[in-house]
Formats: structure tokens, sequence, C-alpha cells
């Protein structure tokens, strides 16, 4: 059985689906700038998860949004003159292309933002009509203040969460509204700004009612886990679980996982900051599978700084790995069966790539040192056996034999 961390409950919860299978909801990008290796490290984690489930023979429907209507999008189509569309098109094309890349499995569904407004005026429109949310000025607002349990999920006081929503592009000073909490689900468009009609005229969505919409069309509620970087616990997976709330939806989620996030250069690695490390700049000179043995080598809730150290030792961990393949050793049915298990259960318990790895390497260093082939009777290729389990961690790649 694998279990996660779950943030709500502060606790490792069992991972089990809703009905024929699991419901995966991930936030995906703004698409205004290149895929980064923090990105990375996110999907990286939930394409651990899909694959595991997958192998257990659970069907997984994998869902990653693209928040192609937002103020950043705006801004930045701006300034490079084009229009939003189109920068959102270039931007989730190269996005993809460079998951894909480092391997990255498809998403089952990647719903725009901008393709499901009416659905996002209809859930505003029932927040409205229950008193959860109020109108000023072609300005729609959540009012925190009618929701108690507000704050649970990242279990912080008042005046950190006024904090934080300063510091994560909200305004705890807008003047509209009626609590420093509150927070936009509908905002008049200026133009250039696209818009659409609404109850309180031309405007466009809040960030937080996009996913909100997108996770409960695309596989109902509860959704079985809704994940993303920890810099979304608050104020963005606050406010879903809010807006589910106040429609009147509870559970909303039945795990809420989290990844850390990943520093450069002493800081964390964002847009606003400027330290990014994109992954098609790694991959001029990386092999894939270095890029995400490099991420394995980090627990998911653990935070860490990129050094190029850190990809020198990855790329040193592969060439071990196609080493060992390339002496074709072979492992009895019983011994591959325990290594099996003990990879597995790592994964299994909170998705500990890490531990995973140690298990890998020590495969690996078996099969160096072992003299044999991969016909022994009754025993198995060790190559074989080892690409499969790294083939969980994405990195299958590492090992992969040549064509004859």
């Amino acid at each position: 059985m694998i279990r996660l961390y779950d943030t709500a409950t502060r606790a490792l919860q069992p991972v089990a689906g809703s009905g024929a299978r699991v419901g995966l909801y991930v936030c995906g990008i703004t698409p205004y700038d290149g895929g980064h290796l923090g990105h990375a490290f996110t999907y990286h984690t939930f394409d651990v998860l899909t694959r595991r489930l997958r192998g257990l023979g659970v069907p997984v429907r994998s869902v990653r949004n693209v928040t192609d209507v937002d103020d950043d999008m705006m801004r930045v189509a701006a300034e490079r003159g084009i229009g939003w569309e189109e920068l959102a098109e270039t931007v989730v094309r190269d996005f993809d292309r460079d998951m894909a890349a480092i391997g990255i499995l498809d998403v089952d569904a990647a719903p725009h933002a901008s393709r499901h407004v009416p659905a996002m005026v209809d859930w505003i429109s029932t927040l409205a009509g229950r008193g959860f949310a109020y109108a000023v000025g072609g300005w729609v607002y959540f009012e925190v203040a009618r929701l108690a349990t507000y704050g649970r999920l990242c279990g912080l006081g008042e005046a950190e969460m006024i904090r934080l929503s300063r510091e994560r592009g909200a305004d705890p000073d807008d003047p509209r509204k009626r609590g420093p909490l509150d927070f936009v689900l509908w905002q008049p468009s200026l133009p250039p700004e696209p818009g659409w009609a609404s109850p309180w005229g031309v405007g466009r969505p809040g960030w937080h009612i996009e996913c909100s919409v997108l996770a409960a069309q695309e596989l109902g509620t509860p959704i079985d886990v809704h994940g993303g970087g920890d810099d979304l616990i608050f104020p963005h997976h606050e406010s879903e679980i809010a807006q589910a709330a106040g429609a009147g939806i509870s559970p909303y989620a039945r795990v809420w996982a989290h990844v850390a996030m990943v520093g450069y250069r002493g800081e964390k690695m964002s847009k606003s900051i400027g330290n990014l490390v994109f992954v098609s700049q790694l991959l001029r000179s990386t092999h894939p599978a270095t890029v995400r043995l490099l991420l394995a080598a980090h627990h998911h809730r653990t935070a860490w700084e990129y050094t190029e150290r850190d990809l020198q030792v990855a790329d040193g961990r592969r060439e071990r790995y196609a080493e060992a393949v390339r002496r074709g050793a072979a492992v009895g049915a019983a011994e591959a069966a325990g290594w099996r298990r003990d990879f597995h259960d790592r994964i299994d318990d909170d998705l500990d790539t890490p531990g995973a790895l140690g298990v890998a390497d020590a495969l690996a260093a078996r099969l160096a040192g072992t003299a044999g082939t991969a016909g022994d009777e009754g025993g198995e290729a060790g190559s074989a056996l080892l690409g499969e389990l790294l083939d969980l961690l994405g990195s299958a790649s590492a090992v992969a034999l040549p064509v004859a």
C-alpha cells in the first residue's frame, strides 16, 4: 500500500481511489516562462506516484492544469508585444517537450483555464447565493470570515497569512475587501485583457477558482490526491478548500501532497528572483536520465539547493548503473524478488526515492562485482531487473542497452 504524507492531517495516509481509479490533480504552470528544475522536481514526484500505482494495476487519471488566465500572463504578453494566447501556446509546447525529454509521462488531461470560464462563473454564483461571496464594483471576493475552518490546511495564524498574502501577489490592503484575507473570485478586465460575460460585468476569474473548477470537472470530488509545490499550500490550496466548502463540497480532497522548493545560489528558485535553472539548458549537455537521478536523490518533502556538483554526482551514478548492466550478470529468482520488494517498500513509504536509489546502488554494485550471464538457469538478467526498477523513477534510459 502506498502512503503519502498528507498536509491536512500531518500524517501518512493511504492512497486510495474513489472508485475504479485514482484521480490525481497537480497544479500546473502559469505559461509565461519555461520549465525549470523546481517544476521538474514537482512533476517528477507525481510521475513516480503515477508509475507506481499503474505498476500495481491501479488505473490513474492524472490532470495538470494550465493557468493561462493570470495577471503575469497579461503582463508578460504585453511586454513581449504578443497576444496572451500565443504566449501560452508557445510556453506550453516548450514545457511539454522538456518534461517529455526527461521521461515525465503524459498527463491524461491538461485543461486550460481560459476554456472553462463559464463554469467558473457558475461556481462563483453559487458561492454568492450561499452567502460566501460579495460583489463590489465588478469585483467579487470570497469572504473568509464566513468560513471558520479557513487556515486549517496551512496551520498559520491570521498575521502570518496576511504577510504571505501580500508576499504572494494578493493585496490585503485592498479597500474593497471586507477582510484582509478575502480573495478575488472575479475581477474586471482592462483592455487589451481577455474578458468574459458575467453577472458582475465583463471580466476574468481569479486564480484560486480556476483550479477548483478544473479539478472538480475533470475528476469529481473528493479528489483522491491533490498536489503541487509547497508554496501553494497558502493561499492557493487553502482557498481552493474554502471555495469547495462554500459550495457545499466536503471533503474536497482526500490527500494533500506537497513538494518542497528547489533553491539555487542561496535563494528559492523563482521567476521573480531570476535564478532559474531551466531543464532545456541542462539537457544541452546532460543525459536525460541524469536529470531524473538528480531529482530522485532528494526526498520530495525536503527543500534542497541545486549545484553543479549535484549534477556530477547524479551523472556518476548513471555511469555506475550503465557499467553494472554491461557486466551482464544474472541474479536468482528469490534474490530478484528481494531487490524488488526492498525497492518498492521505499517508494511506497511516502515516495522515498533517495531510499529507493540506495537499493538500486546496492544492486548495481552486486551486478558489477559478480561474474555470471543472463542465461543462468533459474535466474534473470540483472540488467533487466535494474532497468525495471529505474523505470519507476523515470530513469531507465540510464541503463538502456545498445541495439545489436
